[in-house]
């Protein structure tokens, strides 16, 4: 019996692996994006802090609700209003069974809202941790590839985690992946003039990436200029699998196998 578009869509696996539905963004339907993991729309998200407040948030959100798990982390734009004892309270939280890695963590020179030299130092501390708390890890990089690529060449073999909202070259992939790295891909890899990013995902195995969001922002193309969400991954995936030449269903069980695999998720 030939497949309908509509049973296919019922297929779909919908993992969203960079969420940050805690946001206040989200304040007015939250509810309804957790109703949808609880009706199985959606099969899980990582729900990811930006610094030690936001953190806290996303543990008490992931402690309140199946299928959501947290990322704890502070962003490279909030290392330098961080204090002294940040890697001491973000292991209190980590204690929590509902945390799944260290992040979102890295190095952002496109806004520099921190100073490089402070940014570098906060996201070498975060990778320290993670290697001391055994725990993977959630990148941002912007305009920084080869400064993150040096820093995060310090731990190789000691870590592993994502490249979140990946936007470099295909050789900063090809580096990133030759360190056990996956890549992060989400709405912009449905940009019209995103060609370098499609052929990205064209030339390397699946394996080696993740459908995420970043809800509310880098909403797909169907969604620009509006807030993006969960559910919108399924736009993401249904590019990835026809860049890849294989069902959405089969690409959606894959992508999310990739994560429990690196989260180590229970579910």
């Amino acid at each position: 019996m030939m497949e309908t578009s509509s049973t296919s869509e019922q297929t779909l696996r919908l993992c969203d692996t960079h969420s940050h539905i805690s946001f206040k963004q989200f304040d007015h339907d939250r509810e309804r994006i957790i109703s949808q993991l609880k009706n199985g729309e959606l099969e899980f998200l990582i729900e990811i802090g930006i610094d030690l407040e936001t953190s806290k948030k996303v543990v008490e959100l992931a402690s309140k609700h199946e299928n959501i798990f947290a990322a704890i982390g502070i962003h490279p734009h909030e290392s330098n209003d961080t204090p002294s004892n940040y890697t001491e309270e973000m292991g209190i939280l980590a204690e929590y069974k509902t945390v799944v890695a260290i992040g979102e963590i890295g190095l952002d020179y496109y806004r520099n809202l921190s100073p490089k030299e402070i940014q570098k130092r906060v996201f070498r501390e975060q990778l320290f941790l993670s290697r001391e708390l055994k725990l993977p890890v959630v990148v941002h990089v912007r305009d920084a590839y080869d400064d993150a690529y040096e820093i995060i060449k310090e731990f190789k073999g000691e870590l592993h985690g994502v490249i979140h909202a990946f936007s470099g070259t295909i050789a900063d992939a090809k580096r990133f992946v030759d360190l056990g790295f996956k890549l992060g891909i989400g709405g912009p890899l449905t940009y019209p003039k995103n060609n370098e990013l499609r052929e990205i995902v064209r030339h390397f195995s699946l394996v080696h990436f993740l459908s995420e969001t970043d809800c509310p922002y880098l909403p797909p193309q169907k969604y620009r200029g509006k807030r993006n969400e969960p559910a919108y991954v399924r736009f993401v995936i249904e590019l990835i699998s026809e860049l890849k030449g294989i069902s959405a269903s089969s690409c959606s069980t894959i992508l999310c196998k990739n994560a429990i695999d690196l989260f180590k998720l229970q579910i």
